[in-house]
C-alpha cells in the first residue's frame, strides 16, 4: 500500500533533525528542470510561478544558486504547509518513521515523487505550471506515467490524499489491476459533502499521522479515523471513495 500526498509551496531547510536517506529517484530529471528554469529571466520565472515580486526574487535566487546534492533536507521536513504541520513527523516514533518511509510518497512537480527521507532543496514548481520542456507541453507530459509506476507495489493499492492538481498525474494511468482509493474530508451540507481546502489539508496530515502511529497496512483500518471531528461515512462511501464528514 502506498499513500500519496501533495507537496507544499512553502519550504524550509533542516539539515540537522534527521539524516538523509538517499537522493530522489528522478534526480536527473530534476536537474533538467533546474537547468531550464536557471535560463529564465526573473520576469519569465515570475510568470511561470504566478507569485508576488518578493516570492519571485526569493525563488529565482534559489534556482540560480541551486545545488541538488548539497545542503539537503529530508523531504518530509522540507515542506511547511498545514498538512505537514498536522502530520508532525518531527515527533514520530522510530516505528512511525519507518512506516512513512515504506508507505508514504510525496508528489512533486520538480522531483516527480519523493520518499520521506529523500534529500531535497527549496524550490518552487507546481505540477500545473505552464512549463514546456523536452518536447512536452507541460509537466504532466514531462513526467508521463513514471510517477504512477513508482507508486506500484505488490498489492497495487494507492491511497490518494493528494489534491486534484497532483492526483491527476497518477489517476489517469490507473488500471483494472490497481486499487485506487480517493479520500475526501468535508462537511455534510444539505445532503452534499462540501470540502473546505484548509480543513482538508489539516485532515490529510492527521490521517497520515494516524496511519503511521497505528501502522495501518490495509485500507480497512483507515475507517477508524476519528480526528478533528471527522468520522467515516459508510453511507457516502464505496470501494473507491472513502468519505469522512464532520
Amino acid at each position: 500500500m502506498k499513500i500519496m500526498i501533495s507537496p507544499a509551496k512553502k519550504m524550509n531547510v533542516d539539515t540537522d533533525s534527521f539524516e538523509i536517506g538517499a537522493l530522489p529517484q528522478f534526480i536527473e530529471d530534476a536537474g533538467i528542470l533546474k537547468n531550464e528554469i536557471q535560463s529564465f529571466t526573473l520576469k519569465h520565472a515570475k510568470e511561470l510561478w504566478k507569485c508576488s515580486d518578493k516570492l519571485a526574487k526569493l525563488n529565482y535566487k534559489r534556482f540560480q544558486n541551486m545545488n541538488l546534492q548539497r545542503g539537503l533536507t529530508p523531504a518530509v521536513l522540507a515542506y511547511e504547509g498545514l498538512q505537514y504541520q498536522h502530520m508532525a513527523p518531527g515527533i514520530f516514533t522510530e516505528q512511525a518513521l519507518s512506516y512513512i518511509q515504506e508507505h508514504l510518497r510525496i508528489l512533486s512537480g520538480f522531483y516527480g515523487v519523493l520518499k520521506p527521507f529523500d534529500g531535497v532543496v527549496p524550490y518552487r514548481l507546481e505540477m500545473q505550471a505552464e512549463l514546456s520542456i523536452n518536447g512536452h507541453r507541460d509537466l504532466y507530459g514531462f513526467w508521463g506515467n513514471r510517477i504512477y509506476l513508482s507508486l506500484l507495489d505488490a498489492d497495487r493499492t494507492i491511497i490518494n490524499l493528494a489534491s486534484k492538481e497532483y492526483s491527476k498525474c497518477v489517476e489517469k494511468y490507473i488500471t483494472a489491476e490497481d486499487r485506487f482509493i480517493n479520500v475526501q474530508f468535508g462537511e455534510l451540507i444539505e445532503g452534499k459533502v462540501k470540502q473546505k481546502g484548509t480543513l482538508a489539508k489539516m485532515a490529510r496530515g492527521e490521517m497520515v499521522r494516524f496511519l503511521a502511529e497505528n501502522h495501518i497496512c490495509d485500507p480497512e483500518g483507515m475507517k477508524a479515523f476519528h480526528i478533528l471531528g471527522f468520522s467515516y461515512a459508510r453511507e457516502l462511501s464505496d470501494e473507491e471513495n472513502y468519505v469522512f464528514v464532520k
